[in-house]
């Protein structure tokens, strides 16, 4: 069975927090090693790279056409960037379906999700065997009133099944009272302390894995949408997953008929929509039904291999620290799917967040 093991560092992250709150979130000794090639210059940065440096912003998106479907053959010319309303002269622009990927997986496994965890854990599973590649990495958290490590980094696809195939849903005892060590579970409770620690997963996962990572960078939650006790608000979230330059995808698996019988409305799609929208990512409403998880997870895969990466320098040459937004346009009925804005960060700075 996974240990879970509280570490006061965590606290750090976010400050107030109470220790029970908190598993382990530690790098792993398995982390990919840092690369001792020669710096390439200026004009060869790689496009991989998702943060502004110095002189140059990557953005990557997605593209659809009015039937929803993926347009994987766009050139320089069909893309155009603005930055706070203000064309940008694109440097590079590339289709890219083999770069790196780093990707978290996030388990809910709150009482919410005692029905659909299993199902969840089969098809994360399958999906991470098709979709890691050589040089991708993958780590595997789970969330309920504790935030924990089920598996750091790692390029093995069977290590994160077995890991995602660990994890239990917190029930805490079994009494019905919703609090940890008196049992019932974590949904739904009334006053607090609640615990389905949704917001505070996204901003661990952007700052203590993701922060430090270079290339293309995702998040898949799979989850109810329900956040209960987060010292991290939505808008903490949505920006530590912006600052760190990740996409976000939720696949809202919600037992609703759980909701209903408790009495309780269910209202996790707007709250997941929003951090799926603002991030470049997608929400995906499958319920409790395991063919459309399993298709859920082909269409992230699908984008994820079907994408385009552009960089610019901007014309706003300041790094003070602002969000800039972002918008992409690739011709009459197309859909652009692309994060709605990145802070300029002194390279500094972004590294000690």
């Amino acid at each position: 069975m996974y240990r879970r093991v509280r570490i006061a560092a965590l606290l750090l992250a976010l400050p107030g927090i109470p220790a029970v709150a908190w598993g382990q979130l530690a790098p792993s000794p398995d982390a990919p090693p840092v690369s001792t090639a020669p710096a390439q210059p200026v004009d060869q940065t790689p496009m991989a790279t998702f943060h502004v440096n110095v002189n140059l912003v990557d953005v990557i998106f997605t593209v659809k056409n009015k039937n929803g479907e993926l347009v994987p053959h766009l050139t320089k010319d069909d893309c155009t960037i603005d930055e706070d309303k203000v064309p940008q002269t694109l440097k590079t622009f590339a289709a890219e379906s083999n770069l790196p990927l780093t990707l978290g997986i996030l388990l809910d496994t709150s009482g919410s999700q005692q029905r659909v965890l299993p199902l969840e854990q089969q098809a994360g599973g399958e999906f991470l065997e098709r979709v890691l590649r050589a040089k991708d990495e993958a780590f595997a958290l789970n969330f309920d009133v504790n935030v924990d490590l089920l598996q750091d980094y790692t390029n093995n696809a069977h290590l994160l099944a077995r890991a995602l195939d660990k994890a239990e849903i917190n029930t805490a005892g079994g009494n019905g009272s919703g609090i940890p060590g008196l049992g019932g579970g974590t949904v739904p409770t009334v006053g607090d302390p609640k615990g389905t620690l949704l917001y505070d997963a996204i901003y661990l996962a952007s700052t203590e894995k993701l922060v430090q990572q270079t290339g293309r960078k995702a998040i898949i939650i799979l989850t109810d949408g329900e956040d209960e006790g987060s010292n991290t608000k939505i808008a903490g979230a949505i920006a530590a997953a912006q600052r760190s330059n990740v996409i976000v995808y939720i696949i809202l698996i919600a037992d609703r008929a759980m909701y209903w019988s408790q009495g309780m409305a269910y209202t996790g799609y707007s709250a997941a929509k929003k951090i799926a929208d603002e991030t470049g990512g997608r929400v995906i409403d499958v319920g409790n039904n395991g063919p459309k998880l399993e298709a859920a997870f082909e269409q992230i895969e699908d984008e994820l291999r079907t994408q385009y990466v552009a960089s610019y320098t901007p014309s706003n040459t300041k790094l003070d620290g602002t969000f800039r937004h972002l918008a992409v346009e690739c011709g009459e009925g197309m859909k652009v799917q692309v994060r709605k804005g990145y802070y300029a960060t002194p390279p500094q700075e972004a590294s000690e967040q």
